[in-house]
């Protein structure tokens, strides 16, 4: 096994060469033609004369917007920048980086075009404003980086109010990961789903969309226990019950859960646990945490940049399988496995909202994926790189989709594959077309 310094060296490299690189690109995303311009007689059909007739059509009939513009593929990643990564409240401009890099994921992995869209407001009313302002213009849209509870109120109405999918991805795409990773874990260990004790640390928008996600797929709400910063949930929580209206999720888990009233704080929450989920902060567990744990614990340390333990710590207190949100780590539970191909696939069909049941069946086509082609403890996912995967989800949302029946299109599975790969193919070959002919310019060797 490396030594510990060189592992942690290691983690350390992405964080040093970023700034360098991204003032080097000045930033991760563009626009670019989709269409011909054979010479300037092009103009008179994407512009003026030729334009008007597309916009007369359209004015009789708003739904041709998806048939004549890029509306179809294209998205909206909203943030206000207030719980950005592991750095909390930084602002719109700080948040920008992170909202291109989402964009720049959803085009590659996806094939979705995504505009990064940082607003200069906290008021959760301004936002949902914004949003519905937007929709005619978008596909679909992206919640981003919103900090709790607010994030929880926007989603919901904004689901209600609007007529194209709204996901906040840091709840939905978190507990879809979560549940994929989660399910090929306990086949691995050999652990059934209806008995063991999961301990969840941190009740925030991740965790809270997790544990719902969880409920729904069958997993016992009696036999989890959930731990904020002030400690374990449970029924006498008086803090949570007083703020019962704003924190109505929080304070569900509060009556759902823990059926033994258990009290105290982390360590009492992982003691005897089967699995660990946690959605929190740096270094917060300790090793001897999980070395009281059940035989051939679940340890998903989820908190980005630096994961809630390093995951030789935890292996080496016993864990049997350890994962995070980190790509230079084994077994990264991170979402962008996710949001490319719900997205894709919400947007190939035109779904208007994206449910819970489009999120599971995701997951389950996520984990499935990786079980075909082996799983084992140190590769519970798959890895971004194995590009097939997101077809397969995309497929599996927009079918669950279209048996809920609020999708404005209906496809056969094989239309839909071939459409996605095609896409997803497109945008990765642009790619790489780009960088070969040196459009997108390669780093200097120092970098």
């Amino acid at each position: 096994m490396p030594d510990k310094e060189d592992l942690l060296a290691k983690a350390k490299e992405p964080a040093k060469r970023a700034i360098p690189l991204h003032s080097f690109y000045k930033g991760k995303v563009q626009l670019l033609p989709k269409c011909c311009i054979r010479n300037l007689s092009d103009f008179s059909i994407w512009y003026t004369p030729g334009v008007a007739e597309p916009c007369k059509a359209i004015s009789a009939n708003p739904a041709l917007a998806y048939e004549y513009t890029n509306k179809a593929n294209c998205i909206a990643i909203v943030s206000d920048g207030t719980r950005v990564l592991g750095l909390g409240d930084i602002g719109p401009e700080a948040a920008l980086p992170v909202m291109e890099g989402k964009a720049l994921l959803f085009k590659y992995l996806g094939g979705v075009d995504a505009v990064p869209m940082c607003l200069g407001t906290k008021d959760p009313e301004e936002l949902i404003r914004m949003v519905k302002l937007l929709e005619p213009s978008f596909g679909g849209i992206n919640l981003e980086d919103i900090a709790q509870p607010k994030c929880f109120r926007i989603l919901d109405r904004l689901r209600r109010e609007t007529t194209i999918p709204v996901w906040h991805d840091d709840q939905q795409g978190s507990a879809t990961v979560i549940l994929a990773g989660l399910l090929n874990a306990l086949k691995l260990v050999g652990k059934d789903m209806h008995r063991i004790r999961i301990a969840m640390i941190g009740m925030g928008a991740a965790n809270v969309a997790t544990y719902r996600l969880l409920k729904a797929t069958g997993f016992d709400p009696a036999r989890i226990v959930a731990c904020d910063r002030q400690g374990i949930l449970h029924k006498g929580r008086a803090d949570i019950e007083a703020g019962r209206t704003e924190y109505a999720d929080k304070w569900k888990v509060c009556l759902e859960t823990n059926a033994e009233g258990e009290r105290g704080g982390i360590p009492e929450a992982l003691k005897g646990r089967d699995v660990c989920i946690a959605f929190s902060a740096g270094n917060i567990i300790k090793a001897q945490w999980v070395s009281a744990m059940a035989e051939d614990a679940i340890v998903f340390a989820c908190a980005n940049p630096i994961p809630e333990i390093w995951p030789w710590e935890a292996r080496e207190a016993g864990a049997k399988i350890m994962a995070t949100g980190r790509s230079d780590f084994p077994n990264q539970v991170n979402n962008s496995l996710v949001f490319p191909g719900v997205f894709r696939g919400a947007l190939d069909i035109r779904a208007r909202t994206i449910t819970d049941d489009m999120a599971i069946a995701a997951a389950h086509e996520l984990a499935d994926y990786a079980r075909q082609r082996g799983i084992h403890e140190e590769k519970i996912l798959p890895t971004m790189d194995e590009w097939e995967v997101y077809p397969r989800v995309a497929v599996a949302t927009a079918l669950q989709a279209q048996e809920q029946g609020i999708t404005a299109l209906k496809k056969s599975r094989e239309q839909l594959h071939e459409e996605a790969t095609h896409i997803i193919t497109q945008a990765r070959d642009a790619t790489q077309l780009l960088m070969k002919e040196q459009i997108i310019p390669p780093p200097p060797l120092d970098m």
